[in-house]
């Protein structure tokens, strides 16, 4: 393509007053193990923030930055504007959070378990409305005079979720929060993260899967190794790996590129690799032109396929760049 991505790293450019989370060029190290090296992420208000990699990408370590318990070892971390190191307990007091593996107690029944989250928030005389009002939204409500011990995995997500809600917390952390659901539990969950930020609350989210991301999340940070290598919201960063549409041509003959080539609908040409051409147009307008001549010239066209690049194919995209740009680093 004539147009080539930015580097791998760009930065996200949100001025600061709008900012809940920020990580500004932060490394961590565990022993000799590098976890973080040079991250950046910075998370807006009122929106889902979503960080996506593998494991061992630094997705948790860079949730425990935001709330104070870790500390980096350079580079600096600010959540509401104040120093979560220096100030960690009102850091803390402002967010819910959900580990992957939320810590829950399961001798005690759901109530027993949020009435002493709640005793540990400080809640006063409407502690147990607020149980019932966050038990209710997660539909766990029903089962709260049950042991935990005998909840599914799904049922320990939604409690773990309500217990995070209590103290009405202005930045909610979700360390993979559908994991080991089923897929309408999933669902489930995600359609009220998502209604979450609709009531004002920031949301960061560590996933693996991309499928969440896709259908989630407002800002996308790519993380690898414990750096971030690209970041913002989908469609800007698909634009910027693919910023002409796509389509993809198949006929009854094998059509000529160079023909195709020669079109004012045609940026480039290349063989699809699962069959025909794949074309770059240089606008999506001009499409039914192309076709119309292309049949005018008795070309029986079989497939004309517009294609939308997906979060997967961006996802590997950005780390074959980082592959590349290691490889010719080394």
């Amino acid at each position: 393509m004539a147009d080539q991505p930015p580097p791998v790293g760009d930065r996200s450019q949100t001025s600061a007053p709008e900012l809940v989370v920020e990580i500004r060029n932060a490394s961590k190290r565990f022993g000799t193990v590098p976890a973080l090296s040079n991250l950046t992420i910075v998370a807006p208000r009122g929106r889902i923030t979503v960080l996506l990699g593998p494991n061992g990408a630094g997705k948790t370590t860079a949730i425990r930055l935001v709330t104070g318990a870790l500390t980096p070892d350079s580079g600096s971390v600010r959540t509401f504007g104040l120093d979560p190191d220096a100030d960690g307990e009102e850091v803390r007091r402002r967010c819910g959070v959900v580990s992957a593996k939320p810590a829950l107690y399961d001798r005690l029944s759901g109530w027993d378990n949020l009435r002493y989250a709640a005793s540990l928030y400080g809640l006063g005389d409407d502690a147990l409305d607020r149980i019932d009002d966050a038990a209710t939204r997660f539909g766990i409500r029903d089962a709260l005079d049950q042991q935990v011990g005998g909840y599914s995995t799904g049922m320990k997500t939604r409690l773990a979720l309500s217990r995070a809600i209590l103290a009405d917390p202005d930045l909610l952390l979700f360390d993979e929060p559908t994991s080991g659901l089923d897929p309408e539990s999933s669902q489930a969950v995600l359609a009220l993260i998502r209604k979450m930020t609709g009531e004002g609350r920031t949301v960061v989210m560590c996933t693996h899967l991309l499928i969440e991301a896709e259908g989630l999340a407002d800002q996308i940070v790519v993380l690898d190794t414990g750096t971030d290598l690209l970041t913002g919201a989908q469609d800007e960063l698909v634009a910027r790996y693919w910023p002409y549409p796509l389509v993809r041509l198949e006929a009854e003959r094998p059509l000529d590129p160079g023909r195709l080539a020669t079109h004012d609908a045609v940026h480039t040409v290349a063989p699809h690799p699962a069959g025909g051409l794949q074309v770059e147009l240089t606008d999506r307008a001009l499409l039914a032109g192309l076709v119309a001549d292309l049949v005018g010239e008795g070309i029986p066209l079989t497939r004309v396929d517009p294609h939308e690049p997906t979060l997967e194919e961006l996802y590997f995209a950005v780390r074959r760049d980082r592959s590349a740009a290691e490889a010719v680093a080394s």
